[in-house]
């Protein structure tokens, strides 16, 4: 049985690396899910990875592809 301890336990430490779904690195980035499968079929994007049928990204690489893309002067 789960008490809400455990639940608060495990919501308090950090998960290694969790996946985003093409959906939320679309939000996270602020462009259309489109541009993601573009990027995605282009070899341009973050990197991902297939789980099962599902393509799948960390946010450490979404994050480090987007630093890549800095545009500081």
């Amino acid at each position: 049985m789960t008490t809400s301890h455990d639940a608060t336990a495990r919501h308090d430490t950090k998960l290694p690396d969790r996946l985003l779904g093409p959906e939320e690195v679309a939000a996270f980035l602020g462009v259309p899910l489109r541009t993601i499968y573009r990027w995605r079929s282009q070899h341009e994007g973050p990197r991902g990875y297939r789980v099962g049928r599902h393509v799948r990204y960390r946010l450490d690489d979404v994050e480090r592809w987007l630093s890549d893309r800095s545009d500081a002067f």
